[in-house]
């Protein structure tokens, strides 16, 4: 039985081939399931997977391993990656920088501000200071805002009248040497809890009071 076949699509054959030849070519991978082949009996070229005859070994044969090719669009993210970590550490270090550096950037002296402690005058301190006077008898604290005496517990409502009242929003802290510090911190607290923003402690020169 002359038997022919052919690439898929070639104007050379192979001829004078038994069947026995050519599914053993196939099965050999000589020829692929898309090549053509001519029977006996046949009027024109067959692709071998659609021949009567051959169609069903050609089924079963497993296609061969496609060429892979490397896909030009993957992008390596490893390089990436670490220079994304280099600038967030250069980031980092340089906010930091910059923050130290506004904390060390502090106002220089000057020479008046050297000199010792500011000093305000009797007018400026009527106008804007509360003034608070502590001193100690039978060994308790008395307090007196503007020369009123003032119960320990009263005074951030003493203080409060002042400055909704009168406007004043600075306090001038005059106390003796025997007052105890607890004393101290709690004005110092009435005047935080009545908003008074500052809290100036009179410093008395040699000749006492």
């Amino acid at each position: 039985m002359n038997w022919k076949i052919r690439h898929e699509g070639s104007p050379q054959a192979v001829e004078n081939l038994t069947l026995p030849e050519v599914l053993e070519g196939l099965q050999d991978g000589l020829w692929e399931p898309t090549d053509e082949v001519m029977g006996p009996n046949d009027p024109d070229w067959v692709a071998i997977e659609n021949h009567p005859q051959l169609a069903e070994v050609a089924a079963d044969l497993e296609p061969p391993p496609r060429s892979s090719h490397p896909d030009e669009t993957h992008l390596d993210m490893t390089p990436l990656i670490d220079v994304c970590l280099v600038l967030l550490i250069f980031f980092i270090l340089t906010t930091s920088y910059a923050m130290l550096q506004k904390i060390l950037d502090a106002p220089e002296l000057t020479a008046d501000a050297v000199k010792g402690p500011i000093v305000v005058k009797q007018e400026k301190v009527k106008e804007l200071m509360i003034v608070v006077q502590v001193s100690m008898a039978n060994g308790e604290p008395v307090i007196k805002v503007e020369d009123q005496v003032v119960d320990r517990g009263q005074l951030e409502a003493a203080l409060s009248r002042y400055v909704s009242e009168k406007r004043k929003n600075e306090l001038l802290l005059d106390y003796t040497d025997d007052v105890p510090h607890g004393v101290v911190v709690a004005i110092a607290d009435a005047a935080r809890g009545a908003h008074i923003d500052k809290v100036h402690n009179l410093i008395h020169d040699g000749a006492g009071r």
